[in-house]
């Protein structure tokens, strides 16, 4: 196992800087889409920036709950990789699937044995997608999928296109729950597809980390089951701090005598003795500011601060 500094040391490469004219690759490689009218929009987002999309064949495909069998969804993802004219992937959404492409999985690489790396964007079950990138040494976006970029304002749009054309972030700010200042590796996710990934072969080293957890529709005692098994697991052991976003959707499903979700992420993690900041603006149901996953960020915990 890495040192946190070693970890801080090792290379991790993202890709060139996105430009107009660029062309980029539209794959589904989780849930069939629903509607067309919210990726249509989504296009038109990119195109009046100036970029070609190229949609996957396939793209449109729905097997019960996912866009595709695994095989005709990691074709889509395969194929955008070893396209040398594609700059980048644009997942359509999220849903569920992701990991199940894994499932004995390796990226495209280059006759030299290298991972051509090219931007990928997308959040919620795609995390399975940016966590298996970081592991492989390239960082990705973890920010809105072409379906929920038309419901961004528009700070948070110009966000996503300062991050892939190479322009500095703007800080975010939350809640601060004290503990000091840390920088550390940003690893940023949903927190339930981020705990099935726990142990696999897929799951990328967390010493010297800075988590970055949301999550949607789970009721609060399922939040405490999922990092009540990140404690037993020792997995916090090596993270530096942890960055929350929006737990959107999650208070309401509590049938019977509850916790909050924000009770829960207290009693969860406040002892852990790391800085946290709560209340960031990213995750469902609200904006999702990107996020660079694999930059080295800072978090401030005193004033409640994420600095990239």
């Amino acid at each position: 196992m890495q040192s946190n500094q070693e970890n801080l040391r090792s290379p991790l490469q993202f890709p060139s800087a996105l430009k107009p004219g660029d062309r980029l690759n539209l794959v589904a490689p989780s849930g069939a889409l629903k509607t067309s009218e919210a990726w249509a929009k989504g296009l038109e987002i990119w195109r009046q920036r100036g970029y070609q999309i190229e949609l996957s064949p396939g793209y449109d495909q729905v097997w019960g709950y996912l866009a595709g069998t695994d095989s005709q969804r990691r074709q889509q993802l395969a194929e955008s990789w070893r396209d040398r004219l594609c700059t980048g992937v644009l997942c359509a959404r999220g849903g569920y699937g992701g990991a199940r492409l894994l499932e004995n999985w390796h990226w495209p690489k280059e006759a030299s044995g290298q991972l051509n790396p090219k931007w990928l964007i997308g959040f919620s079950d795609i995390t399975a997608l940016l966590w298996s990138l970081y592991q492989q040494g390239v960082g990705a976006v973890h920010g809105p999928v072409l379906t929920t970029l038309p419901d961004e304002p528009d700070w948070s749009v110009q966000r996503l296109f300062d991050l892939v054309e190479g322009r500095p972030l703007a800080p975010l700010t939350g809640e601060g729950w004290g503990g000091g200042k840390v920088s550390g590796r940003l690893l940023a996710g949903n927190l339930t597809v981020a705990t099935y990934l726990l142990h696999t072969p897929v799951q990328p080293s967390l010493d010297g980390v800075i988590l970055a957890f949301e999550d949607v529709g789970e009721a609060p005692y399922r939040i405490d089951r999922m990092l009540t098994q990140w404690r037993m697991m020792g997995a916090f052991a090596g993270v530096r701090g942890i960055a929350l976003g929006r737990f959107s959707d999650c208070d309401n499903l509590a049938k019977n005598p509850s916790l909050t979700v924000a009770e829960v992420l207290r009693d969860r993690l406040s002892d852990l003795g790391i800085p946290i900041v709560s209340d960031l603006p990213f995750g469902h149901d609200g904006v999702n500011a990107a996020l660079p996953v694999g930059a080295i960020v800072e978090l401030d915990a005193q004033i409640g601060t994420l600095y990239f």
